[in-house]
Order: C-alpha cells, then sequence, then structure tokens
C-alpha cells in the first residue's frame, strides 16, 4: 500500500467473519503492506468495494476484499486463493 500501515477498522463482525475463512486480522493486514495486486472493483449497497490479491509475511497467497469506511480500511472478507489464482499471481510476480 502505502510507506505507512494504514488504519484498519476491525469489530467483532468483521474478526469473526474473517475466523470462518481461517483468517487472521494480522494476516489481512500483511497482505494490505505487501503490495497486493488489484483484482476487481465494484459499489455494492453505495459503498465502493475492493478485491486484492497477496502475500502473508507466511507466504500465504490470500484474496482479499475491503471498502474505505470513515477514513479507515474496513475489512469485509478474505480467503484463501484458488490454485488458478495462484497461477495468474505467480504470472504477475514474474511480469514485475
Amino acid at each position: 500500500m502505502a510507506d505507512r500501515e494504514a488504519e484498519l477498522d476491525w469489530d467483532e463482525a468483521n474478526i469473526r467473519h474473517l475466523r470462518r475463512h481461517r483468517i487472521t486480522p494480522l494476516e489481512f493486514q500483511q497482505v494490505l503492506n505487501n503490495g497486493p495486486f488489484e483484482l476487481d472493483y465494484q459499489t455494492e449497497d453505495g459503498e465502493d468495494r475492493y478485491k486484492s490479491v497477496g502475500l502473508t509475511d507466511g507466504g500465504r497467497l490470500l484474496v482479499i476484499v475491503w471498502t474505505n469506511r470513515n477514513f479507515r480500511i474496513r475489512a469485509v472478507t478474505a480467503y484463501a486463493a484458488s490454485s488458478a489464482l495462484r497461477r495468474v499471481f505467480e504470472e504477475l510476480l514474474k511480469g514485475n
């Protein structure tokens, strides 16, 4: 992302949602801080949502969905990337 870490908006609801996908808040933040690739952007219920793919510090490849809310990044969901997306990610890395 940027030179400094972004402030994230956490509450029990989004932490619990990530937990169902076996993702921790720390892993979500690591993906953001490790320069993810943007996959998609859409507006849902009047809110801009971004989908990115990137690596945690431990090497897990995750898809993260997030929004900007009140000048903070709010996690919407996250999940392990599919094998097909892993191949795409590896090709993107070769191009950089």
